[in-house]
């Protein structure tokens, strides 16, 4: 099967690293996304263990579109729908890109839905509900030029909801860039893991459950059970390996985290207990520079306010002059990872940063910043 995965901007390569250990192959960075090819065991696997992606799109046909009659038209003869839709299945229609004559996505959602649900009126005299929320089958549209390309969704969600998060901070980082900067950092798992800015928690739980190997935990909202090739032999085999291969064989580093604020820290106790992780993240009630560190040196990482959503600039530069005194006096030896998305306010930390990735948080052009702590 051919296959998108679509990826924050900035860890498309690290994406293509994690779909290569999982198993994928002809692997192709692009913007925002990756193309790959995989059978439907691969398939599986990817969507129960990659940590990275927001959607896997399964291609199921590819054809000239350059009206809205040729939509409609080669939507209904590009697919064997009669198989795959019938009347008792729900669906949805999602569209991305456009092109000179169809530059309007809801109207394009349209042609789509009607394609196809009056070819179910022709063949069985009734038609699919349509169902935003939970589909059974999730469509998605891609125009580019003068293309089309129709491919199936594996989750009516995104893939990043991996459902331990039901209580968040005020701007909540999401778990699979939160994966992807910590693939990036090059944190092997075997030293201490500290967040002196925790918030939510993210951060430690995704460490923690990378290090742990767990599964992602999205089977409620996966659709491929829907498919009329869903093999459930094979489906539950790879969901017996994911759970098995989620004994950690070494002893697991210290995961600790640092909040000020008190009523988000419980929030932060709550998204740790809901992943099972309590036993293994501890998260303490104060400000940072009362915080006292592991003996062993490790890694600190944060994701502290830009100002763009939450602070004001006075009290964020008293912060970061704050966090820039802490890593000095109190971790030296260590490593600093820090997603920026004001340059204005790393200046306070009066350090010089060793690396600056370019990534994106939630449309914010920012810099995950590394800084090794003398």
């Amino acid at each position: 099967m051919k296959v998108i995965a679509v990826l924050p901007p900035g860890l498309e390569q690290e994406g293509a690293k994690e779909l290569d250990e999982l198993g994928a192959f002809a692997i192709q960075p692009l913007r925002r996304s990756v193309s790959f090819e995989a059978d439907m065991r691969c398939l599986y696997r990817l969507n129960l263990s990659a940590r990275l992606p927001f959607r896997f799109l399964r291609e199921i046909a590819r054809f000239p579109c350059e009206s809205p009659q040729a939509l409609y038209r080669n939507t209904q003869k590009s697919f064997n729908w009669l198989d795959w839709l019938h009347p008792s299945k729900s669906f949805r229609v999602d569209v991305s890109g456009t092109s000179n004559v169809l530059n309007h996505s809801h109207f394009n959602a349209l042609q789509v839905k009607n394609a196809l649900v009056d070819l179910q009126m022709d063949y069985w005299g009734k038609r699919s509900d349509i169902n935003l929320a939970n589909p059974d089958l999730c469509l998605h549209l891609h125009l580019n030029s003068h293309q089309a390309v129709l491919s199936l969704d594996t989750s009516s969600q995104s893939l990043h909801r991996r459902g331990y998060r039901p209580a968040m901070g005020v701007a909540p980082l999401k778990e699979n860039l939160a994966a992807g900067l910590l693939r990036l950092s090059g944190w092997n798992f075997s030293i201490p893991l500290v967040d002196p800015l925790c918030g939510s928690g993210t951060f430690l739980i995704e460490a923690a459950s990378m290090a742990m190997a767990l599964p992602t935990g999205m089977s409620q909202f996966y659709l491929f059970k829907h498919w009329h090739d869903f093999d459930e032999d094979l489906w539950l085999q790879e969901q017996e390996l994911a759970n098995d291969n989620n004994t950690y064989k070494h002893k697991l580093p210290k995961f600790l985290g640092c909040e000020k604020n008190e009523e988000i820290a419980e929030q932060a106790r709550i998204n740790i207990q809901k992943a099972g992780l309590q036993e293994i993240i501890e998260i303490r009630n104060s400000h940072f520079l009362d915080l006292k560190l592991p003996n062993e040196n490790g890694v600190l990482i944060c994701n502290p306010p830009y100002g763009k959503r939450s602070g004001h600039q006075e009290d964020l530069a008293t912060l970061y002059r704050e966090l820039g005194i802490f890593c000095k006096t109190k971790a030296s030896g260590w490593q600093l990872w820090l997603l920026s998305g004001n340059q204005n306010l790393t200046k306070y930390l009066r350090m010089k940063a060793n690396k600056k990735i370019p990534v994106s948080n939630g449309g914010i052009d920012c810099r995950w910043l590394n800084y090794l702590i003398n």
